[in-house]
């Protein structure tokens, strides 16, 4: 149990190491496996086969030691209580019936070991593990040179690391290995208590050799060396312990004894020696008598000590008893002072340059994935409770956040900040819907541009016109010439007059005529009302848009010329509550990082203590953003009172009130004058609309009307042929053999003219008929939209929609329905098997009609409404 540093040239370098407790071989392989089988599935035992094989080959080599340095059993022990951590949460390992039952630990006593311990449960085991690391940092203190700096800064490392293990297993795992029915002393909390400080009083002793060795001054010396000889003298307090005094071996009890008192009497003497410089000779006296008594006392009782450590305290008090002979003749012949009792000194200083080594990190379980994908209904559960505590915080804590900004910016609405201030500095902005909208007026043209699509307006007008007179011309010009032949020939010209045939065709462009009349009228009082509120819609062509507002001006007399100071005292605070929101933001942020980052289930897995416990822990770290939160508002509130009290200062001098009058007196009229550019646009809109439909159904019936003509000229042709047969005397059964001539009927389909080798008589009449495309292709009339709207504020009573067409029942632009001309002469339908086009109520074939020839959208949507001015 004890060892020899590999330096012996100082006798203090006598330390104590601590040897393994020995175990008996034990299967948990089989055990684990056939709880998974039976309690989770045969799948997950063989998903786990890896962990159950990593765990099997811990233990194993826990049992044999297949590599006996330090290091590698230190990194084996904390791998190895690592995994029973988290098989402790997952397999429950007791005598129950339903537990694993057939799993027995079985550890000896490190001191005695013929004791043993015995027991159905995880708790001795970690124990034991936490123990055996323990020990382990002991032997690898003991291991280093601490001859040398980096080998005694190795060995602090060591013993205060030792330290740390028996510290972890004292508070950790100590009282539930000794709940038991067979226990040692070794894992009692007496027993590793003890371990602790003597672990702590080796390191405390390696920093003295440090401090020796640098040469640091007799005060600094003394306080360390005092501390070594406190933590030596609490470990042999716990050694006397009665359940301790009988166990541990008689030697150790005299190592630790001698060494408390050879680092109490070495802290005398350094201590006597500064009193010495500073010729305080009476206490110098006191100190090194006190330092020579314990010694003296002490070497009564080392029957088992160490030689070298008694060598080290006979030096250490010759050395004491040649300067207490010294200052007692100095003080006898020079300085004649009383020299106090031993008992009456204050205790000496001390200073601890070690602490125990944190072990909840090294021994932390909860990033290990050994056993994941086992989770007990009881982590489950807890994991959804604390999950819900920590979704009721982040919402509290994101609503409280949430409403200082919504109370922030209603406060500052109220006060109409900050606008004001950036008035006064001409920095003008219109509430955003507002520019907006104006945004978008400016897009589509603005006022301005109202006359160029006035100007659409008459162009389209007037395209329209234009082609109505051209249908018009080519029926009338048809008609003259029917009218001239049939005077030519009287009688003998037996076809239809073209006023019988072209009658619905005339009534359509009659009301065609009267659509464009009313719509004139309609583009009249656009354009007129157009007129008559350019002054007021001009504000819209203001760029920018805020150049229209009115300015907030500095007052015009000042009594004591304090406006710069009130404005700056305002806009301080203004950028103070601009900091809060923006840290506002950063916390919101913050607590939905540390919600993303909150992952307890590996510490719900590892957790052997109550959840409640565990619970309290985590939601402590949310503490610190809360108090944050709660600054963060608190500070808000006392910042938007004293904007509140500066506003008003800054109200009074700069007389707002009157500003914000005419401010949003020229809102107002901004918003009046987009909603009549807004209706004016719209009833342009619609006179486009209008006029692009119309002109389509006009050069649609243009359309039908040439188709007429050209096939009255063909009529006309065959017919005059028939007649000048006639007036050159032909036969009758000539006639009667080349077939009569009967004109055709309205809705009779066309036969194909038979040819004729005379030239026509008008060949400027006779249109060249359409290539691939028969001269009679059905077609549907076009619908003409109601381009109306119910009578506005700026239209007069009672007056009919002027871009209303109205429609006939049934359909817009219904078939004219004309019957069939006669012939008297022969007594059966004229023209029979002809139809015109005009004539069917069918449409028109796709590719039939050429493009309107003048056609453009409009810069809105279409939409249906009625025609305002």
């Amino acid at each position: 149990m004890a060892g020899q540093s590999s330096s012996t040239s100082t006798a203090t370098n006598i330390m104590l190491a601590i040897h393994e407790k020995k175990t008996n071989p034990l299967d948990l392989y089989r055990p684990l496996r056939n709880y998974i089988s039976m309690f989770y599935s045969e799948r997950e035992a063989q998903n786990l086969e890896d962990d159950l094989q990593t765990v099997k080959q811990y233990r194993s080599d826990l049992e044999r030691q297949p590599d006996p340095s330090p290091t590698s059993r230190r990194d084996l022990l904390q791998k190895y209580f690592k995994a029973l951590c988290l098989i402790e949460t997952r397999f429950p390992i007791s005598p129950d019936s339903d537990h694993i039952n057939t799993v027995t630990f079985v550890w000896y006593d490190a001191f005695k070991q013929k004791q043993k311990a015995s027991q159905q449960n995880i708790h001795l085991e970690k124990a034991a593990v936490l123990f055996n690391l323990g020990a382990v940092y002991s032997q690898m203190g003991l291991s280093f040179d601490r001859a040398t700096v980096e080998g005694r800064r190795q060995a602090i490392h060591a013993f205060i690391a030792a330290a740390g293990s028996f510290a972890f297993l004292r508070d950790n795992a100590a009282t539930k290995a000794s709940m038991g029915t067979s226990t040692t002393v070794d894992l009692s909390i007496e027993c590793v208590g003890m371990l602790e400080r003597l672990m702590l009083a080796q390191a405390q002793e390696c920093v003295f050799e440090n401090t020796i060795a640098k040469g640091s001054t007799p005060g600094v010396c003394a306080k360390i060396s005092r501390q070594v000889g406190l933590y030596y003298e609490e470990a042999l307090a716990a050694l006397n312990v009665a359940s301790l005094k009988d166990h541990f071996d008689k030697g150790w009890i005299a190592h630790v004894q001698l060494k408390a008192a050879l680092f109490y009497a070495e802290a005398c003497y350094r201590y006597s020696l500064e009193l010495h410089e500073k010729e305080e000779i009476a206490e110098e006296i006191a100190r090194l008598k006190s330092g020579s008594s314990t010694l003296a006392e002490v070497k009564k009782s080392s029957r088992g000590a160490a030689a070298q450590i008694l060598d080290a305290i006979s030096k250490l008090e010759a050395n004491i008893n040649r300067n207490l002979d010294r200052a007692v003749k100095e003080n006898d012949r020079v300085y004649l002072m009383r020299v106090p009792s031993p008992s009456s000194l204050p205790p000496l200083p001390a200073f601890s340059m070690v602490k125990i080594m944190p072990m909840n990190e090294v021994l932390d379980a909860s990033k290990e994935k050994m056993f994941a994908s086992l989770v007990p209904d009881s982590s489950a559960k807890a994991l959804s409770r604390y999950t819900e505590m920590v979704d009721d915080i982040i919402r509290t804590q994101a609503e409280k956040l949430q409403q200082g900004s919504e109370l922030t910016r209603v406060r500052l609405k109220e006060m109409d900040l900050p606008d004001s201030i950036l008035s006064l500095e001409g920095n003008y902005t219109l509430p955003t819907d507002l520019k907006e909208d104006v945004e978008a007026v400016q897009i589509s043209g603005g006022p301005a541009g109202l006359e160029a699509e006035l100007q659409q307006l008459m162009d389209l007008r007037r395209v329209n016109h234009e082609l109505l007179v051209q249908t018009e011309e080519l029926l009338q010009k048809e008609a003259t010439e029917d009218a001239q032949f049939r005077s030519q020939f009287g009688t003998r010209w037996t076809r239809p007059q073209s006023s019988t045939l072209t009658k619905n065709l005339q009534d359509r462009l009659n009301r065609f005529a009267a659509n464009l009349k009313q719509a004139a009228d309609s583009d009249a009082r656009i354009e007129r009302s157009v007129r008559d509120h350019s002054a007021f819609m001009s504000i819209l062509d203001r760029r920018p848009i805020e150049s229209a507002l009115p300015t907030l001006a500095r007052p015009i007399m000042s009594l004591d010329a304090n406006e710069d100071a009130i404005v700056g005292a305002l806009k301080q605070s203004l950028r103070q509550l601009e900091t809060l929101g923006a840290q506002r933001a950063g916390l919101e942020d913050m607590l939905k990082e540390m919600k993303r980052k909150d992952d307890v289930l590996p510490k719900l897995m590892t957790s052997t203590g109550s959840y409640e416990d565990l619970f309290r822990k985590e939601i402590a770290k949310y503490d610190p953003i809360r108090e944050d939160i709660a600054q963060n508002i608190e500070a808000q509130e006392q910042l938007l009172l004293q904007i509140q009290a500066q506003n008003e200062e800054f109200s009074a001098v700069f007389n707002l009130e009157d500003y914000k009058a005419s401010r949003e007196k020229c809102y107002k009229q901004i918003q009046a004058a987009i909603a009549k550019y807004r209706e004016i646009k719209e009833n342009i809109n619609e006179g486009l609309k209008f006029y692009v439909t119309l002109q389509d159904a006009i050069t649609n019936i243009k359309q039908q009307c040439s188709d007429f003509v050209m096939t009255r000229n063909i009529q006309c042709r065959e017919m005059i042929e028939d007649v000048q047969r006639q007036m050159a005397g032909l036969s009758f059964q000539d006639r009667k053999n080349t077939g009569s001539y009967s004109y055709p009927a309205v809705n009779q389909p066309h036969q194909t003219p038979r040819s004729s080798s005379q030239p026509p008589s008008d060949p400027q009449n006779v249109p060249h008929p359409r290539s691939q495309t028969s001269y009679y292709q059905p077609h549907e009339q076009s619908t003409m939209p109601a381009y109306a709207h119910h009578p506005s504020a700026y239209t007069a009573p009672q007056q009919p929609p002027p871009y209303h067409i109205p429609p006939a029942p049934g359909a817009p632009y219904p078939p004219p329905q004309v019957q069939q001309p006669t012939s008297q002469e022969y007594g059966q339908p004229a023209y029979p098997g002809w139809r015109g086009p005009y004539y069917n109520a069918h449409g028109q074939q796709s590719g039939s009609l050429p493009r309107p020839p003048y056609t453009i959208p409009g810069p809105y949507p279409p939409h249906q409404g009625y025609y305002k001015q």
